[in-house]
């Protein structure tokens, strides 16, 4: 078992396909990705450092029944973590949105799943700047930089190789 665990959530399966790309760039650092519908809690918290992604569905919700998904997600999957669950956990998000479709929620899916993690212990990295992007408005804003990599693979998808790549560079001093 690598240190590095890859977890997503999904619904038309795009944030699968970035978790495969980021997964090949990390190598056998990480495990292979793993719909987080297709895991246990036990799974998950063995991993000392978690790279975890995620799309924003209609205002900013989580994939999972709640949003209209098929099969349940990280709303569901999030229910089951307590206060002190990733005390001593790296975690780093990436987040799927459409800056064009859904301009005043872009990529606000990010947030949810941060705040439940960062109360839940983890140690929060790899923000990532929010130059480069054209939106309203996004609740994965801190400042000027989202909460995790942002990715737009419906407006974007040519500048996101570049930018995972960018990204694993700052987060590999912290992961290592």
């Amino acid at each position: 078992m690598a240190n590095i665990g890859i977890f997503f959530g999904t619904d038309t399966g795009k944030t699968r396909k970035i978790a495969k790309q980021i997964h090949k760039k990390l190598g056998e650092l990480a495990d292979a990705p793993v719909n987080i519908n297709r895991t246990d809690l036990e799974t998950f918290l063995s991993y000392p450092v978690l790279i975890l992604g995620t799309p924003t569905l209609g205002d900013g919700q989580l994939p999972g029944l709640a949003a209209g998904c098929e099969d349940e997600s990280w709303s569901e999957f999030v229910t089951q973590l307590q206060s002190d669950s990733l005390s001593g956990k790296t975690v780093a998000l990436f987040g799927l949105g459409d800056q064009v479709g859904y301009p005043d929620n872009f990529a606000s899916g990010l947030r949810p799943l941060y705040d439940t993690l960062k109360s839940c212990g983890a140690q929060m990295v790899g923000h990532w700047p929010n130059e480069g992007y054209t939106f309203g408005s996004s609740s994965a804003l801190e400042a000027d930089n989202f909460i995790g990599l942002v990715l737009d693979q419906d407006n974007q998808y040519d500048l996101s190789d570049e930018r995972i790549e960018a990204w694993l560079g700052t987060l590999k001093p912290l992961i290592l």
